[in-house]
């Protein structure tokens, strides 16, 4: 089911989702084709540019400011006070990475690591408050937290977002899955965006077209038929049917 913007997510959710990448350009020609983003300049969040779908913001491609970062997509969580949850990150043993920071009015961004090691973002809104579509076709819909212990990672973030994950009426979208279901054992801990597609072997095909390539074939989960592939500057993504 889709899901338009709401006026603020609730603490825990995912909110918001972006890319670093060597070549925006590039990203916006391959992620265009792939789910039918056009884009729009957002040069207060970073000299990034915002991907709409229907005109909806749904992502974020921003330029690498260091050769030596990772080209890769980061989920953020919503939160009221990003101060007060990084806060909770090191007192549940994980750390900040980035210290939360305003953005030109959009925000306040920071971003974190767990207790293993996974890297994640935190977004207080202002006024922008994230997606403003979601589980829909080409837009963001899960992410899958690939940890080396299952246990461990739903206690950090049961004592981050209890109410998001495990209160009465959570309905989350991020799970929790040992490493080496998917990847090889050496694979260090990690958060995969997934993004549904209507298709997924149809998906696989038009990726190998623009220049990505699979990183792992489809397979079946919970929630879905999923496949993991690396788009054509080498960024890790999933794709899902549901």
């Amino acid at each position: 089911m889709a899901e338009n913007r709401a006026s603020a997510y609730t603490e825990g959710v995912c909110c918001w989702v972006d890319a670093q990448l060597p070549d925006v350009e590039a990203g916006k020609r391959f992620y265009g084709e792939l789910f039918g983003w056009s884009f729009d300049e957002q040069p207060a969040y970073g000299s990034s540019v915002w991907a709409r779908l229907d005109g909806e913001p749904v992502a974020a491609l921003a330029p690498k400011t260091d050769g030596r970062m990772p080209t890769v997509w980061t989920v953020y969580f919503a939160t009221p006070d990003a101060e007060a949850l990084a806060e909770r990150i090191r007192a549940h043993g994980g750390q900040v990475v980035t210290a939360p920071m305003p953005v030109d009015g959009l925000g306040t961004i920071g971003l974190a690591a767990d207790a293993e090691g996974a890297v994640f973002g935190l977004w207080q809104p202002g006024s922008h408050t994230g997606f403003g579509r979601r589980h829909a076709v080409g837009t963001f819909v899960w992410a899958e937290l690939y940890a080396r212990d299952t246990d461990a990672a739903n206690a950090f973030y049961g004592g981050l977002f209890h109410d998001a994950l495990f209160g009465p009426d959570a309905e989350p979208d991020f799970g929790r899955a040992p490493v080496s279901d998917v990847f090889p054992p050496e694979m260090p801990p990690h958060f995969l965006v997934h993004f549904r597609v209507e298709d997924c072997e149809a998906a696989l095909g038009t990726v190998g077209r623009l220049g990505g390539r699979v990183q792992v074939p489809p397979f079946e989960t919970s929630y879905g038929n999923v496949a993991v592939v690396l788009d054509n500057q080498g960024a890790s993504f999933a794709v899902l049917q549901r």
